[in-house]
Order: structure tokens, then C-alpha cells, then sequence
């Protein structure tokens, strides 16, 4: 089983934090295997015993997940739901209250932050839609809303689609520049195309909201089918379905 540590949390004992790979699960086929995405098109047992298995390595209970749809929607999360909620982060101040995040080349992004009256953490899903819209922002001002202090945020980017793998078409760049000019630092001519940099672009955001302590673990999902799912590699391929790795962050 891949499990990446952020380093940035390493000296919080009290935070239990992980970016997972592909590998060591029970799915089979294109979704083998360690898929956890409920909604992939796998078998739903399978998916179930993988996200059991995430639960066991961390030593926590089952992961609070949310339904993705490439939003700037975060949602505080203390308890359970009885549906999931439609959003693309969510923020907890409850301890043994796991939060976790789907993707499968977008940017699993993970905050910690001491607070007013405890810690507070949180997990966000930043593709290219969310990051533009503002998921970073809306989980940094709901985490400020839960009591943490903005100096204290700690935020790590995980394993997503790489600088040199994600080429996309003249114009995908328009959205980012009419909000940001600064953003064309994070684009790259190749030819009739360009090359985006998600996670330079996610850190960007997150720099400018005054929050300092960022790690990137700069891996490239798209580059590695042995280690980590990918959307943009499966579509390549003309695969029709393809599996989600989860990433998990919780208070104990």
C-alpha cells in the first residue's frame, strides 16, 4: 500500500494524514487496486473493503467522504450526514471525524490549523474548475469561521496531474488570467497547446490568502499507472471507467 505522509504534519501527533495510491486493494480490472471511489463503476464491496483497509492502516473509523462536483462549495462536517453532502471540501473541528477526498488527477489539498478552541482540519478537492472558482478560499474562510488562525495553517498538496502532462487547448488559460494576470506564470507554450501547472497554481492561491507553510509532494498521477489512478491517462487509453485514490486527514 502507497501511503505519502505529508512532512508538514509529521511533528502533530495528533493528526493522522495520508495521500494513497493504487496499490494494495482487492478491485480488479482497470480499477485495480485500491479504488476507492464509490461512484467509479466498481464493484461497490470492493470498494467498500478498500476504504476499510484505508481505515485500518490509519487506525481510524471509515472516512467521511463527500459527492465531488468541481465546485467552491466546503461544508463544515462534526457528524455523520444521512446523505453525503454535494461539495468539493469540508472541514472539521471533531476529533476521530476522518475526512477524505477522491481524485484521480485533480489536487487533493489537506489544512491543519490550530485554533481558538482545539484544531481544526480540513480536506479539499482543487482540479482546475475548483481551484479558478475558489474552493481554496472557501475552506481557508470556513476554517477560519470554525476559530483557527490564519498564521497557523499548514496545507499539503498531493499526488495530481504534472506540469508536463497536462497539455490543454489555447483559451483554457482565459478564466485564470481575467482573475488573477499573475497566473500566466503557470502556463507554458508547447507547440499549438499549452501546459498547465495545477499544483504551482493551487500553492499560488493559497500564498495569496497569506497562508505560508504549503508542501507540494509533487507527484505526477498521469506518469506512474503502477502507483496512482488517473482520469486523463485512462481517457488516452479509451478506458470507459477508471478508479479514484483517496486522501485522508483526521484529528485523534
Amino acid at each position: 500500500m502507497i501511503c505519502l505522509r505529508p512532512q508538514i504534519f509529521q511533528d502533530l501527533p495528533h493528526v493522522k494524514a495520508g495521500f494513497f495510491g493504487r496499490q494494495g486493494g482487492v478491485s480488479q480490472g482497470v480499477f485495480a487496486s485500491l479504488n476507492c471511489g464509490p461512484g467509479s463503476g466498481d464493484d461497490r464491496d470492493a470498494v467498500a473493503m478498500n476504504r476499510q483497509k484505508i481505515a485500518d492502516y490509519l487506525g481510524i473509523s471509515d472516512v467521511n467522504g463527500l459527492y465531488q462536483i468541481h465546485s467552491n462549495i466546503c461544508v463544515v462536517q462534526n457528524e455523520k450526514p444521512e446523505k453525503l453532502f454535494e461539495a468539493d471540501a469540508s472541514v472539521t473541528t471533531e476529533k476521530n471525524f476522518p475526512l477524505g477526498i477522491l481524485t484521480a488527477d485533480c489536487g487533493p489539498i489537506l489544512f491543519y490549523a490550530d485554533g481558538s478552541e482545539g484544531s481544526v482540519v480540513a480536506a479539499a478537492h482543487a482540479g482546475w474548475g475548483g481551484a479558478v472558482k475558489g474552493i481554496l478560499e472557501s475552506t481557508t474562510q470556513k476554517m477560519l469561521e470554525c476559530g483557527a488562525r490564519l498564521e497557523s495553517i499548514r496545507v499539503a498538496i498531493g499526488p495530481c496531474i504534472g506540469w508536463e502532462s497536462y497539455e490543454v487547448s489555447r483559451g483554457f488559460e482565459i478564466p485564470f488570467l481575467q482573475e488573477d494576470e499573475g497566473a500566466h506564470i503557470f502556463f507554458r507554450e508547447k507547440g499549438d497547446k499549452l501546459k498547465f501547472h495545477l499544483a504551482g497554481y493551487i500553492a499560488f492561491r493559497l500564498r495569496r490568502l497569506g497562508i505560508t507553510q504549503i508542501e507540494d509532494v509533487a507527484v505526477d498521477t498521469y506518469a506512474d499507472p503502477e502507483k496512482w489512478f488517473s482520469y486523463r491517462r485512462a481517457t488516452h487509453e479509451k478506458q470507459a471507467q477508471y478508479g479514484r485514490q483517496i486522501s485522508v486527514i483526521a484529528l485523534t
